[in-house]
């Protein structure tokens, strides 16, 4: 099969024949039809996300369909059309596994970082942590909503039920999640790069009043925002805009350096927290809300050969939705 490879952190990715995986028990073997491009993968292949698995495969907003089953699996067929996330093993048997909180599990194995993913024609995948895809999505529109989507659906739900809901950096996630957000009659704020005319553009056509740069003061205190660019910077920032008792929430999984700030910034009650990973919970809800919203995801197309190019846009800025690598 042809795979995209990271031999070395900080190195583009090579391409390369590899051999035809085979599923072992409880696993599938999954046809790659379409491959997100997350801003996790660029920083796994940046090296800012220490120790991957290497070589690996990126990837883990994979669509495709089941090729064959290993032994043991009942809940899927062949042919049938699944995609996998970031969250690609837990125990099962931890007491975060226990509790419900999967998402951080000690022993935890993430598709694409230490689980070789789809930027290839097949991947391996945990036949438990696969998920079907609603018939309503094609696979490229389907491929964001499992990272992207799943989350900021996580985040959305950490930053509480206020009405005033401000997101930092308008990119993959922020344009699935702002859609949520005006389905649940919530007010949305869009925060962009400084100048970012163009995503300003694009956070107002998908329903914020209002869109400004990340060094502007939003028009009215925030009830909660969520910070999905990867800038510590934002956080004194976001915390500066919500009101007494509001929540920042900060949603990726590599975030720079938070340089510090007043304590003032904090006080009156004002939450800052984190997002890890996800659960197959959060999958099977947000997978079941999304055609309800429906959501829709814009999306720009690469082929499997280009991935470089894609994760050099998306680091550059130059994407306005989800850049998604069409593989089949």
């Amino acid at each position: 099969m042809q795979a995209m490879v990271l031999r070395r952190p900080g190195q583009k990715l090579r391409a390369e024949a590899l051999p035809d995986p085979e599923p072992g028990p409880g696993q599938v073997l999954i046809r790659v039809h379409a491959c997100g491009v997350c801003r996790t993968d660029l920083h796994v292949v940046s090296g800012e996300l220490e120790h991957p698995k290497l070589p690996i495969v990126p990837g883990h907003e994979i669509v495709g369909r089941v090729a064959a089953l290993g032994r043991g699996v009942t809940r899927f067929r062949v042919g049938e059309r699944v995609g996998v996330p970031w969250l690609g093993f837990s125990c099962g048997t931890c007491d975060f596994c226990r509790a419900g909180r999967e998402n951080l599990c000690p022993n935890a194995r993430f598709t694409g970082y230490q689980i070789d993913g789809g930027y290839a024609e097949q991947c391996l995948a945990d036949a438990r942590f696969c998920f079907p895809i609603p018939d309503s999505y094609q696979d490229a529109e389907a491929a964001p909503l499992l990272c992207a989507g799943l989350i900021g659906y996580r985040a959305l739900g950490m930053a509480g039920a206020g009405r005033r809901l401000g997101l930092y950096g308008f990119g993959a996630a922020a344009h699935i999640i702002a859609q949520v957000a005006r389905w649940q009659g919530r007010q949305l704020f869009a925060f962009t790069r400084s100048g970012d005319g163009a995503a300003q553009q694009f956070a107002r056509r998908l329903g914020a009043e209002w869109a400004g740069g990340s060094d502007e003061a939003p028009p009215e205190p925030l009830d909660a925002a969520i910070i999905f660019a990867p800038v510590g910077g934002l956080v004194p920032v976001a915390l500066a805009a919500v009101a007494p008792g509001g929540t920042v929430v900060c949603a990726g999984i590599h975030m720079s350096d938070i340089p510090s700030f007043r304590y003032a910034l904090l006080w009156e009650e004002r939450m800052l927290r984190s997002v890890a990973n996800l659960t197959r919970q959060d999958a099977e809800e947000f997978l079941a809300l999304a055609p309800k919203v429906p959501v829709r995801t814009t999306t720009i197309p690469y082929p499997l050969a280009a991935a470089n190019d894609a994760l050099a846009d998306l680091a550059g800025g130059r994407l306005q939705g989800a850049a998604v690598l069409n593989v089949a």
